[in-house]
């Protein structure tokens, strides 16, 4: 007897494909069917996720299962296009895809389907009526989450951002930035103003502030930790910080993840969670919007359940109530 809504996921050997299966094996409305790789094809899924074994007997298959109603995408950037490309997967199927491919609305159109950007706090009554969702970066949702309330308000002007953020942002496969003798006792900038997720921040601020867009200019870091993002936003806003805090609170007074909190905020808050916190500072004429999320959870795999579940009409916390890792 099936428990729920079948599912399949492509690409369940990285580390979004991991947490994408731990939330799923937990889930109450939902099954997983299959999880496809083609490296780990007649693997035990415990033999690469080790913290699996005990929780469930599946194997990583090469095989596609077309009797699902949803189908997650766990693939590289730009692996998403290509598989749909390669692959026949029937209209009637949802999918979310956790790669960059269809984010931008020049991209979401594509084998006959419109991709739905899916920030909840942004587009939750869209994310309701869609088929099809394109999950949103790992940075540019912690950033956004910081910027949306004063775009709301037309008063968002330029902003200087930098963000932290540990190795699983990098993906499973090693490359030089990720071994752990380099990450060690170590930080870096990198792709300083040119991120890629700096297109679709710029397109959600656009969607509230239409008139007159702010330019986002982004610094990213590589931290010694393996999973989270801290971000500081910095702006110039008349706004004192009592009418900031009023603005943001009211702004996700029904958000059940993102929540404003009047005290500084630390990562080991929301690591294993899907939340999202926001803390305001103000001095003079400029503000600081520190956020803080989960990269793996609120930042990718946790997001996309919670998009699930607004797309197929249930609470949208379902199976996602976890508990952060405070010590």
């Amino acid at each position: 007897m099936h428990k729920g809504i079948r599912i399949g996921i492509i690409g369940g050997a990285g580390y979004t494909g991991g947490e994408l299966i731990r939330l799923l094996l937990l889930h109450p409305l939902a099954e997983i069917a299959f999880v496809h790789s083609k490296s780990n094809a007649g693997n035990p899924i415990h033999q690469v996720h080790q913290d699996l074994l005990g929780s469930t007997d599946l194997q990583f298959t090469h095989e596609i299962d077309h009797d699902i109603e949803i189908l997650f995408l766990c693939l590289g950037h730009g692996e998403s296009t290509k598989f749909l490309q390669e692959n026949s997967i029937a209209p009637s199927v949802r999918i979310i895809d956790l790669a960059n491919d269809f984010r931008l609305e020049k991209n979401a159109k594509q084998f006959n389907r419109n991709f739905v950007y899916g920030l909840p706090e942004l587009n939750h009554d869209a994310i309701l009526q869609a088929h099809h969702i394109a999950n949103p970066g790992c940075f540019a949702t912690a950033i956004q989450l910081g910027l949306l309330p004063l775009a709301q308000a037309g008063t968002l002007n330029n902003v200087y951002t930098t963000g932290i953020t540990g190795s699983t942002g990098a993906g499973q496969s090693l490359t030089a930035t990720s071994h752990f003798s380099w990450r060690a006792n170590n930080i870096q900038a990198y792709k300083t103003l040119t991120h890629q997720h700096v297109a679709e921040i710029h397109q959600s601020l656009s969607q509230l502030q239409k008139n007159d867009a702010a330019a986002v200019h982004f610094v990213p870091w590589r931290g010694d930790f393996t999973r989270g993002i801290f971000v500081s936003s910095t702006i110039e806003t008349a706004l004192d910080l009592k009418a900031l805090n009023s603005l943001y609170k009211e702004f996700y007074q029904d958000q059940p993840f993102t929540i404003i909190s009047e005290q500084p905020i630390s990562l080991k808050q929301v690591v294993n969670t899907n939340k999202c916190l926001l803390h305001i500072e103000k001095e003079g004429n400029r503000a600081v919007v520190h956020s803080v999320i989960d990269n793996l959870l609120k930042g990718a795999s946790g997001q996309a359940v919670q998009n699930m579940n607004i797309m197929m009409g249930w609470e949208q916390t379902t199976g996602l109530h976890l508990k952060p890792l405070a010590f």
